[in-house]
């Protein structure tokens, strides 16, 4: 029997091996494409044994979800960096700099987040930024909260795989103000 991602994760030495394991598939990554890393190399890379990898991970793929669940809390919290009413025009800085720090990983980024925004990693951000855009929009008194929460979640998740994918082409810092304004408008489009 494996244990999953929480599993034990109270535990200091739990969350050491996990760090290792995750540092080490990302470095691996950097290396060579996600579909020719095995999991006996990767655990060699950690310096830990491959039973201790199925101690934690039941495959390399839950392994890789929870190396970028980082990504997905920085892109949940770039996109709420504002306070008060945001500029349209300009995103802020933490969501440029969101944009700009995929590029190193951003081979990994596509394996997990599909064209359209599915696959394992674009189904965490869909959930996280969605939960995150409604409790917001219910503190504000805002209108439709679940509608404009999934339409958020959707619009953001999807753009930002298919730019990964090559098949919306900018820059990090383009794509980032193409975004931001798109989801104002959606934030600010009436639905009722």
């Amino acid at each position: 029997m494996t244990a999953g991602p929480s599993a034990g994760a109270g535990d200091p030495r739990t969350a050491r091996t996990r760090a290792r394991l995750r540092r080490a598939l990302l470095d691996a990554c950097a290396e060579q494409p996600f579909e020719e890393i095995g999991v006996a190399a990767l655990a060699r890379r950690a310096g830990l044994g491959r039973a201790t990898f199925y101690l934690h991970y039941p495959d390399l793929q839950a392994l890789a979800v929870d190396a970028c669940a980082e990504v997905v809390r920085d892109a949940v919290d770039a996109l709420h960096a504002w306070r008060g009413t945001p500029d349209p025009r300009t995103p802020p800085p933490p969501l440029t700099a969101f944009f700009v720090g995929l590029i190193p990983h951003a081979a990994l980024y596509r394996t997990l987040l599909r064209p359209g925004g599915g696959g394992p990693l674009g189904e965490l951000l869909h959930r996280e930024l969605r939960e995150r855009a409604r409790a917001e929009r219910v503190l504000a008194g805002a209108p439709a909260p679940d509608l404009i929460a999934s339409a958020v979640a959707a619009a953001f998740a999807g753009v930002l795989a298919d730019w990964l994918h090559g098949l919306v082409e900018d820059t990090p810092e383009g794509i980032a103000t193409r975004v931001w304004r798109l989801l104002v408008a959606l934030h600010r489009m009436p639905v009722e």
